[in-house]
């Protein structure tokens, strides 16, 4: 509806669209291909420790749901490795730590899970943003430990993950967007699959506002709110 030459706006209700964190809802490219295949080669890993490291917003997260839910794993978090943690690693039940190089889990406690892990013949998947030679490790024996550990490495997304992602986030939210949109978006936003949620939420919500489809005029906009206002695109 259009009245005195301004249309009238819609205000969206909030419905909640979470972002799936299933092997369904994974897109696999070249940025993550190695650290998917990894994971789903499990139980079959070459030493008792796997780091998944890479940059914030990079999807390391979302490969540890899906590693937790392959492994049936217990998920140590801030309330760190308690007794009861480190009785069921040396049972044999698997440990995943996310974020495990900021602070997630104290070194001694890490030493001690990584050692009742490996003497059960068991796994453990840890996720950080640096490499375990860059976490400032103080313990001799916990280095040793972690210098022993596989470490894949999870890039920045790309392009066609970017675009992959907000094509099926658009589509969980039944959301039409030509594919020249997506990738006018992908190539002008922070390579970030958190930011990507973020940017598909916000289009949503001004399309629904504004009763218009998502178009790159619209795109530019939404994006430019994120850049501060400082983005400028040629069409």
């Amino acid at each position: 509806m259009i009245e005195g030459g301004f249309r009238s706006r819609q205000l969206p209700l909030d419905l909640g669209h979470a972002q799936g964190h299933s092997r369904d809802d994974l897109i696999v490219t070249a940025a993550n291909a190695e650290a998917v295949a990894h994971v789903e080669r499990w139980p079959d890993w070459p030493t008792t420790v796997t780091v998944l490291a890479g940059p914030a917003g990079s999807g390391k997260s979302h490969l540890g749901a899906i590693w937790r839910e392959l492994s049936g794993a217990l998920q140590i978090g801030g309330s760190g490795a308690t007794d009861a943690a480190r009785q069921r690693a040396a049972n044999g039940t698997p440990v995943f730590i996310d974020d495990a190089d900021s602070g997630a889990c104290e070194e001694v406690d890490l030493f001690h899970l990584i050692n009742a892990a490996r003497g059960a013949g068991s796994t453990m998947l840890l996720t950080a943003r640096r490499f375990p030679s860059a976490w400032g490790v103080s313990l001799p024996d916990l280095a040793s430990r972690l210098k022993a550990a596989t470490v894949v490495e999870i890039r920045e997304p790309d392009d066609a993950l970017l675009h992959g992602v907000m094509a099926k986030l658009f589509a969980d939210r039944q959301v039409a967007v030509e594919p020249q949109v997506l990738q006018f978006v992908a190539r002008r936003i922070e390579r970030s699959l958190a930011t990507a949620n973020a940017v598909v939420a916000r289009l949503d919500t001004a399309a629904l506002e504004r009763q218009s489809r998502i178009t790159r005029a619209l795109a530019a906009e939404v994006i430019a709110e994120f850049d501060g206002g400082q983005a400028q695109f040629d069409f």
